[in-house]
């Protein structure tokens, strides 16, 4: 058995990436209440819109329920079809993937490259190889750091495919000095509960496409006709924000650079307390973009992770002296009263999407049919990230000596 310095639990959890509120949230709120603009039209909903568009440079947003709702519309207006392969980020959360399958589409997942933790280029092209008659990719940027823009931009265009760009978690980073959200031809953000600024729920469809815009406007209003009575022509959705929810993104708004400042903060007092121990820290390129750092994630050198093993929602380990792995870490963390999260579990294994295809540089990647994974046999960048990293406490209201205090648990596990 391991034997850990003598640290006290933390008093109050310390979680991995709760809202941050700061007072005006309630003042527009209020609006909403007082005006009886309590549904999805409303002073909060334009104005929120209008920050979105000076903040990125799109030219027209969206408010709307959620950024799974905003996905939905986008690959809607990329006319995804039944049966219709679609390219999509492997290492992601489902509601990246899912809009894909509402609209009857296939999702062919491709394979993460170990520099910036999202969509590798060079996957992408070999998979254009495989499927050439794709015309949609949808790109998300993990963690808030974008991915690599310019090179999965060219491979699009070359092959006459749109990009869906997921920038739900990236809100306010940047590539090449342009926001991220903006790269693609319909672009996605989130205000979910968890996110750098947070609504309660919601999220937003950007785009520079009036047309487009207009018609998520229709659809997302359960696509009602412009006449006297209830005329509906196509499928609708129930998916706008409401004002009130509006009114809390609102209220948050002018704090975003500010939670980017203290999540950075965050990251790089992660990063200077993790020198000496074998592992390094989710990684960007430092020459071309600027994340967000939305969560702070860590990721422990082949040679020191203990054995690990994971079937679909249980994991065990062997403890070993000098070495460690995610699921002790967390379980560590857990015990000091602070909340950890593995790494997002790439879609290529996830039992919904398990037969789907798959591509790595390599090619076309194998299924993961079996139940159980032993990550130290990973065969892709996707599961190996997935077998060897976690997600740090990163919330934005932490102190620099609870960071520090999290580094110590961590050192722990590797004595």
């Amino acid at each position: 058995m391991k034997i850990k310095k003598e640290i006290i639990p933390f008093q109050k959890k310390i979680y991995l990436s709760s809202p941050t509120m700061h007072g005006p949230e309630l003042e527009y709120i209020k609006i909403a209440y007082e005006t009886n603009w309590m549904s999805t039209v409303g002073e909060n909903i334009n104005e929120v819109e209008k920050a979105v568009c000076q903040k990125t440079g799109c030219k027209y947003a969206v408010a709307l329920s959620s950024g799974t709702a905003a996905i939905h519309m986008a690959v809607k207006l990329a006319g995804v079809k039944p049966g219709e392969k679609v390219f999509c980020s492997d290492m992601t959360f489902d509601a990246t993937v899912n809009p894909v399958v509402y609209e009857g589409g296939e999702p062919i997942f491709i394979d993460t490259e170990y520099d910036t933790w999202n969509m590798d280029p060079v996957a992408l092209e070999k998979a254009f190889e495989l499927y050439p008659d794709v015309k949609t990719v949808v790109i998300a940027h993990l963690y808030g750091t974008p991915g690599k823009i310019d090179e999965l931009q060219e491979i699009c265009s070359r092959h006459g495919a749109v990009i869906i760009e997921d920038a739900a978690e990236s809100l306010g980073a940047t590539y090449k000095g342009k926001q991220t959200g903006t790269f693609g031809t319909y672009n996605c953000i989130s205000f979910n509960g968890n996110k750098i600024i947070t609504g309660s729920s919601g999220g937003m469809l950007l785009t520079d496409d009036k047309e487009a815009a207009e018609k998520v406007r229709k659809w997302s209003t359960q696509s009602r006709e412009n006449a006297p009575w209830y005329q509906h022509e196509e499928l609708g959705y129930n998916y706008r924000m409401s004002n009130v929810i509006a009114g809390i993104v609102r209220g948050q708004f002018p704090y975003l650079e500010e939670h980017i400042a203290q999540k950075k903060a965050i990251y790089e007092r992660y990063k200077e307390g993790f020198r000496n121990l074998p592992v390094t820290m989710n990684p960007y390129d430092k020459e071309n973009s600027e994340p967000n750092f939305w969560l702070s994630c860590l990721l422990i050198e082949p040679e020191a992770m203990c054995r690990q093993v994971r079937s679909e929602q249980e994991a065990i380990y062997i403890s070993e002296p000098g070495k460690s792995c995610p699921t002790e870490i967390l379980e560590t963390l857990a015990k000091y009263n602070a909340e950890g999260r593995p790494i997002w579990k790439p879609m290529h294994m996830q039992p919904i999407y398990r037969m789907n295809g798959f591509v790595t540089r390599d090619g076309n990647g194998r299924g993961r049919s079996n139940a159980y994974i032993d990550e130290a046999t990973a065969a892709d960048v996707g599961t190996d990230i997935f077998g060897r990293g976690l997600c740090l406490p990163s919330d934005n209201k932490m102190t620099l000596e609870q960071v520090d205090k999290i580094c110590e648990i961590i050192k722990g596990c590797f004595e």
